[in-house]
């Protein structure tokens, strides 16, 4: 019985992965079209701003935030103005200036290695030699992706820091979330962290003067599709996979999201893909494969055993975060 409950838990952890990266990967994709002929500043205010009220709506009716102490929803307000206000602002300013969306992803996809040379040894978390040869597999394969697809850019040369800035957002955020002494409930983290991008979205509007959304349909399509996927199902898996699989194993997803993206925009944007971008898709795809291997490694069950007289011990007090 414990083998098949075993299995059942490989498979939805498999499945929270694969819809991590499509979806994560769509908010790049959609993005880059919803910006062609809208402020970033209006779409990313429009795309917060409706998730934000369902969500408080939800959390006030199921009572989410009974007994959650003020401090811990100020330590994941500012854990959400990195992992998606700054994130997403920048993410939208770099596809707005005439970087493909392949490329901006495949330049955040360097995530893992920064990860794993800085924030993982401030954790205390120990990258074994296999590890740390996926992850640069991995950033090479994205290097080589983004030689390709930089040929031909029209954006300026100061646009192409956009994309590392949203990258050290999120890194930003990752360390900040292990920092927590208190680990809130997937859904009433997401509350705190919409909540505070759409108000921190609606000022940045506001003060550009671009508040007023255009009264097309496909505008409001494209928010609809972004508040569903890249907003409530990528955030909620990012989240629900880091405390599941771990740090390094989940950052070393989004190397699967540089492709995913690069393809997309291939087939949607007509961007470029050549041969050497699918020889990077490879080293990526191996990259990945070395550091999941490499995780897997690092959890023995002993490791596995302890975490769960943890969890166990902690759930108490998590009950009564719930309620």
């Amino acid at each position: 019985m414990s083998k098949q409950v075993g299995v059942l838990g490989a498979v939805v952890t498999v499945l929270g992965a694969a819809g991590f990266v499509v979806s994560w990967s769509s908010g790049f994709v959609i993005a880059a079209m919803a910006t062609v002929d809208v402020a970033p500043a209006t779409v990313l205010a429009w795309r917060f701003v409706p998730v934000a009220l369902l969500l408080v709506i939800l959390a006030w009716s199921r009572k989410l935030f009974r007994g959650v102490s003020a401090a811990d929803i100020g330590h994941q307000a500012l854990v959400g103005l990195f992992a998606q206000f700054g994130y997403c602002v920048f993410v939208y300013a770099s596809v707005a200036s005439g970087i493909t969306a392949g490329t901006t992803a495949l330049i955040d996809a360097v995530q893992p290695l920064i990860v794993a040379t800085l924030v993982g040894p401030l954790l205390g978390l120990r990258v074994r030699l296999g590890q740390w040869g996926g992850l640069i597999l991995g950033a090479l394969g994205v290097l080589l992706v983004v030689q390709t697809q930089m040929t031909g850019s029209d954006a300026p040369p100061l646009a192409w820091l956009l994309p590392a800035l949203a990258m050290v957002c999120l890194v930003g955020a990752t360390f900040l979330d292990r920092r927590a002494t208190v680990q809130l409930p997937v859904l009433t983290t997401m509350t705190i962290h919409v909540t505070v991008t759409a108000v921190a979205s609606l000022i940045l509007a506001a003060g550009t003067g671009t508040l007023l959304p255009p009264a097309s349909p496909m505008f409001w399509l494209q928010i609809v599709l972004m508040a569903i996927f890249p907003t409530l199902a990528a955030y909620g898996l990012y989240w629900w996979l880091l405390r599941r699989v771990g740090i390094t194993a989940l950052n070393a997803l989004l190397f699967l999201v540089a492709p995913t993206t690069a393809v997309a925009g291939f087939l949607m944007l007509g961007e470029p893909l050549t041969a050497l971008t699918l020889v990077g898709f490879a080293l990526c795809g191996a990259g990945v494969a070395a550091v999941l291997v490499g995780e897997l490694k690092n959890r023995p069950t002993d490791a596995v055993r302890s975490e769960q007289a943890t969890t166990q011990a902690d759930a108490p007090a998590r009950e009564g975060a719930r309620r």
